[in-house]
């Protein structure tokens, strides 16, 4: 469960008009960046909540919308002093005529004091980080990206674009923070992004409330690649190529709704044994880790899971997935056998009940 998020960016200035379906503001969630849509017309009155801000509680008020231009002005020197009691509530009060609206998560100012120590550190990073609707308008403009931005971690917002012709290709203004605090141990001090913290605290509480105990075995798939070659062979006509991985997931899947314990998920009272089998599988982005999920894996072929998991996986790395795309699942997979592991123990990821780690492919003589 979202229990705190962060404002990438501001799309709109304060006066301006809305219309409903504007993209108000960039936010990141747990899982990813996206565009906040205006919930109604009206004009943003107040911003409360400055782009860059982390951390910010959901059901905090992040500006005021009034449904009249002449009063913008009536909130210009406006500070909010709500409190937030209910991180599942919904915020939106209604004080005569004027609607105060929640459109998205804020995060505590930080003091005059952490300002100032803050100004003297530099965090280096070489990694670009751009904002979906800032990728999306340099598509659109053919404009290469490169350097730092202005929005939250240093991401290039749609903002930075602004100013910048089709023909562009200057380097964005960077702000790199070098930690200088001991003289004698240099070090960097990476930003954590709300994924990242969020991942950590749910695989923690995993390891923490769920009894674990693994299981390893090894398994001949020279046959497998035998098959795998052939299908590839007659599906090069296509440009598509099956990789050992999509075998996997629909081997997984058989074997889920075979063995549907294994597809369920303890609840407090009872235990939920789930009819589909949705396969969420872990993919690695410049953010952090999520799973997209293949669901129905159980009922599809080789070769629709094969094209399905590409386009969500490229979808992961560009930061455009959808909620719906990896929220849910029932069984996961983690396979780190690309980079020459030959096995590993995976946590498993709540509310599921198991997981499959998956190592290498290693040569072995087995005698007669």
């Amino acid at each position: 469960t979202m229990e705190v998020g962060a404002i990438v960016s501001w799309e709109k200035n304060e006066g301006d008009q809305l219309v409903e379906g504007d993209v108000l503001a960039e936010i990141e969630t747990d899982k990813t960046t996206m565009g906040f849509e205006t919930p109604e017309e009206g004009y943003l009155a107040k911003i409360l909540i400055p782009a860059g801000s982390k951390d910010i509680p959901i059901g905090k008020l992040l500006c005021i919308i009034v449904d009249e231009q002449s009063k913008v002005e009536m909130f210009k020197n406006y500070n909010d002093t709500s409190i937030v009691t209910s991180t599942n509530a919904e915020s939106k009060t209604v004080q005569r005529d004027v609607k105060f609206e929640q459109v998205a998560t804020p995060i505590p100012v930080a003091n005059q004091k952490d300002n100032e120590e803050k100004q003297n550190l530099k965090v280096a990073s070489d990694r670009v980080y751009v904002s979906p609707m800032a990728k999306r308008l340099a598509e659109a403009q053919n404009i290469r990206l490169q350097g730092k931005g202005t929005g939250i971690y240093n991401s290039i917002t749609s903002k930075d674009l602004g100013a910048l012709s089709r023909s562009t290709n200057d380097q964005l203004s960077k702000t790199v923070i070098e930690s200088s605090v001991l003289n004698t141990n240099a070090f960097t001090d990476i930003p954590l992004t709300n994924m990242r913290t969020v991942i950590a605290k749910r695989l923690l509480q995993s390891t923490q409330n769920i009894p674990h105990f693994y299981l390893n075995v090894q398994i001949n798939v020279e046959k497998l690649i035998q098959m795998r070659s052939r299908f590839n062979k007659l599906l090069e006509v296509d440009q598509v190529k099956l990789s050992l991985n999509d075998f996997i997931i629909k081997a997984s899947a058989s074997a889920c709704a075979k063995v549907p314990e294994v597809n369920s998920s303890w609840q407090d009272t009872f235990i939920r044994r789930y009819h589909n089998v949705d396969v969420s599988v872990a993919v690695s982005t410049a953010q952090g880790l999520i799973t997209p999920i293949i669901f129905n894996a159980n009922q599809k072929g080789v070769l629709e899971i094969s094209k399905e998991m590409k386009t969500l996986a490229q979808k992961a790395r560009d930061n455009r997935l959808q909620l719906s795309e990896f929220q849910g699942g029932t069984f996961s997979i983690s396979n780190l056998g690309m980079f020459g592991i030959n096995n590993f123990t995976a946590i498993i990821n709540p509310p599921q009940s198991s997981i499959l780690a998956v190592g290498c492919v290693v040569n072995k003589f087995l005698p007669d």
